[in-house]
């Protein structure tokens, strides 16, 4: 039998198709996660090669039709280092490989949005912005949020009354009201709200916590004298699908902290928390007759709904909703004795509610349209004194966020509308004999520019300045000038300089200062706080292999352990 000889071309096409069928079986897949949390938007490729892909919203990701050999594998995402590994891909091999960036963490490539109102690497940023994950509060479990701010550096939580636990946050040494606290960057700010603001919600939905220093009214207004809070929540994909932290102490605290989320597909995720703390127990060890700690039942629900829109514009809200009742005072004290003046006891009850959100026009710029609005009622009753106060605030602003050459530019407008009324002379008129209610009704629109110009990779300056008309005090003017020099990745310096300003409120924190028999006479017109601030921040980061200071504290700690041991 005789065989015919093969075509050259077959040849060939058979060896194409051998090839490309031996190529095509192999693959690299896995995951990229730090924390046990995925990494969404992660950068992994092949050293070398075109091969790349980018993860999605839960960390996976896939490399097809890889010949095989030998690679390099490298991942970087913004927070991390960068992460590299040898990996040899054998003919027909299908390699699967979990990724876990969790030592690779970069606290200076955090993304942070308190500094300029706009997403940027924190070493990019050229305001200081001090971040603080759940990990750091974690370390000293707290009931709030604002208990655990104790723990950072410049900003105390101070107890202005050890019987009703009024207190507000100080930033600098400044009082609290001169302190803005934001929730997903939108302000709560009100005389009434300072601590409201932080309490109530669960440790399990909060991402992050930044803080700045210093004033930040170009940017935020009133109330950013000293400086701002800004509470970033989760957002539903890097959520737990169900949370509970539980915990109680010797004292009879009890602390509870859920968390659960759903998605509708293609439309909404949803994350949704719950905060209950309740201290019911009578404590007097320095056997006054006084309660040593207030007595507090608190239960508070939060809800945040992300909404998926095309090209990943940005849609959301957010509903809080918070009850308090606390009192403290002579261990006798029961709810019958409320407002009476048998038995002394401080008594409060908080209703307050909140939504806020964001919300991005559907056009080619990026323009958004944010708002929040706060209702609190609060009815207090200190001995036979009674407060009873309301206060609403409304706050909305449109932002245009424009990049152009090395100009990145920042325009809004916002307004803010205050109602505040209560039962006492701070809202009542000048005529001591017939005297009627007069509620604060306020009206803040304002304008404000920001322009961050990148002058080269080691120099960056920002300008900025607001305008805004009070309807009370008129104009008000605020600037701000920052510059960043970066000498390279491991030194940064940072100069800072603004004013900040604080419109007049008469009430401020202490709720019964203008309660009783006082008469009080306002004689001259009253001008808005202003506070000038200049702030020098320098950064400097050290790798463990180059600090000799850390081998001689290796080498002290080794000598503690064998002086414990008895062997000196």
């Amino acid at each position: 039998m005789r065989f015919k000889q093969p075509h050259i071309f077959t040849i060939i096409l058979m060896l194409f198709f051998a090839a490309n069928a031996s190529s095509q079986g192999n693959s690299l897949s896995g995951k990229i996660q730090a924390e046990g949390k995925p990494i969404e938007f992660a950068q992994i490729g092949l050293i070398g090669t075109s091969f790349g892909s980018t993860t999605d919203s839960t960390g996976k990701y896939l490399l097809r039709n890889i010949p095989a050999g030998n690679y390099v594998v490298h991942v970087t995402a913004l927070g991390y280092k960068k992460w590299e590994k040898a990996v040899t891909l054998r003919t027909g091999e299908q390699v699967s490989m979990t990724i876990d960036l969790t030592n690779y963490q970069n606290t200076l490539q955090d993304i942070v949005i308190s500094g300029t109102l706009k997403e940027v690497t924190r070493s990019e940023s050229p305001v200081p912005v001090e971040v603080f994950t759940p990990i750091f509060f974690k370390k000293n479990p707290t009931a709030s949020i604002y208990e655990a701010l104790q723990n950072v550096n410049g900003v105390r939580p101070q107890l202005n009354c050890n019987v009703c636990n009024t207190g507000d946050i100080h930033i600098n040494g400044l009082e609290g009201p001169y302190t803005m606290i934001l929730i997903d960057g939108m302000p709560i700010v009100s005389s009434l709200s300072t601590v409201y603001g932080l309490s109530g919600i669960p440790n399990s939905l909060i991402e992050r916590v930044e803080v700045v220093k210093g004033p930040a009214s170009s940017l935020y207004g009133s109330e950013a004298v000293g400086g701002l809070i800004n509470i970033i929540t989760k957002k539903a994909s890097n959520a737990p699908k169900l949370s509970l932290d539980v915990f109680t102490n010797s004292y009879g605290e009890v602390n509870a902290d859920g968390g659960f989320k759903f998605i509708l597909p293609k439309k909404a995720d949803v994350l949704t928390g719950i905060n209950y703390f309740n201290f019911q127990n009578r404590v007097d060890l320095n056997a006054d007759n006084f309660t040593d700690m207030t007595l507090q039942h608190r239960i508070s629900l939060f809800q945040k709904w992300n909404f998926i829109r095309s090209e990943k514009r940005i849609a959301n809200i957010a509903l809080r909703y918070m009850y308090e009742d606390r009192w403290g005072g002579d261990m006798r004290w029961e709810k019958q004795f409320r407002g009476g003046d048998s038995i002394y006891g401080e008594s409060i009850y908080t209703n307050r509610w909140e939504v806020l959100g964001n919300y991005q026009l559907p056009i080619k710029e990026k323009i958004v349209l944010s708002y929040s609005y706060n209702d609190h009622q609060q009815d207090s009753r200190y001995g036979d004194m009674a407060y009873i106060a309301a206060q609403r605030i409304g706050f909305g602003q449109l932002t245009w966020d424009k990049k152009w050459g090395i100009h990145d530019i920042l325009l809004g407008t916002a307004i803010r509308y205050t109602f505040y009324d209560d039962n006492t002379p701070a809202t009542a008129s000048a005529d001591t004999l017939n005297r009627t209610n007069l509620p604060q009704k306020t009206w803040l629109p304002g304008v404000f520019l920001q322009d961050e110009i990148k002058i080269n990779v080691q120099h960056t300056l920002l300008m900025g300045f607001r305008y805004d008309y009070n309807s009370v005090h008129g104009n008000i003017y605020t600037p701000r000038l920052g510059y960043k020099w970066s000498l390279n990745e491991k030194n940064i310096f940072r100069l800072n300089a603004g004013m900040g300003y604080r419109v007049v409120n008469v009430y401020a924190e202490d709720h019964a200062a203008l309660t009783g028999a006082r008469i009080v006479e306002i004689k001259s017109a009253l001008k808005p706080e202003r506070s000038y601030n200049i702030n020098l921040n320098y950064i400097k980061k050290y790798s463990p292999k180059t600090v000799p200071l850390l081998a001689l504290m290796r080498l002290f700690s080794y000598l503690f352990q064998q002086s414990n041991r008895g062997e000196f």
